[in-house]
């Protein structure tokens, strides 16, 4: 590939330097943000520019090549499985449109369950540096609850987080009102017991206005 450079200091665009690293030019940005790679300077105009020779020992510097690219994709029961599909098709479009080898994984249960195959999986790949960006729809899809550590770990083993709509999950409302029942039913059954009728009463009167709400 040739390079458009600045032959007295070697600067690219910031097309070419994301060609260059093997990333996108919104990785690139992103991290600018957030401090890890700043470009070498700016034009007149505001366009980035970046030195080849700093951006090769950058890369020397990363980890190894070949880490994958993980699309995760979840609903919580059975009468969901045509939104499941409805996420990996989502999830396999952008990957592909990015140019990404990469592997869809799907999981079938509550945001409040932390033992799910699927997710079990992701995180040891994660924790192994075998992934080097995790795709989503939405950050729910991930955790209802404790998405925001797994990401925290994300960052500290250097894997991209894409999600591709970070405004609120409103296709999964009915998901969200029994994520809320599943955790209230927990709770009263640790207070009440949960054979007993105080437990029992608890229970119908948050089904009953769990089923207001989604009417």
């Amino acid at each position: 590939m040739m390079y458009n450079l600045d032959m007295e200091r070697n600067l690219v665009s910031i097309r070419e330097a994301a060609q260059f690293l093997g990333v996108t030019t919104t990785t690139l940005r992103r991290w600018e943000r957030e401090g890890r790679l700043l470009p070498d300077e700016r034009t007149r105009g505001g366009d980035r520019r970046y030195d080849l020779i700093r951006l090769g020992s950058a890369l020397r510097n990363e980890k190894p090549s070949g880490r994958k690219t993980v699309a995760y994709a979840r609903v919580s029961s059975h009468d969901q499985k045509d939104d499941l599909e409805r996420q990996k098709q989502v999830l396999e479009r952008y990957c592909a449109r990015q140019g990404w080898t990469f592997e869809v994984v799907a999981d079938l249960g509550s945001g409040m369950n932390y033992h799910k195959k699927g997710l079990k999986r992701l995180l040891n790949d994660i924790l192994a540096d075998r992934v080097g960006r995790l795709v989503v729809t939405h950050k729910d899809r991930l955790l209802r609850l404790g998405a925001e550590l797994v990401f925290a770990i994300c960052e500290a083993k250097q894997v991209e987080v894409v999600i591709l709509n970070q405004g609120e999950d409103t296709t999964f409302e009915e998901e969200l009102a029994q994520d809320v029942l599943e955790i209230i039913t927990v709770f009263s059954a640790r207070l009440y017991g949960s054979r007993s009728r105080k437990n029992q009463k608890l229970l119908d009167g948050v089904k009953h206005a769990v089923e207001e709400a989604s009417s």
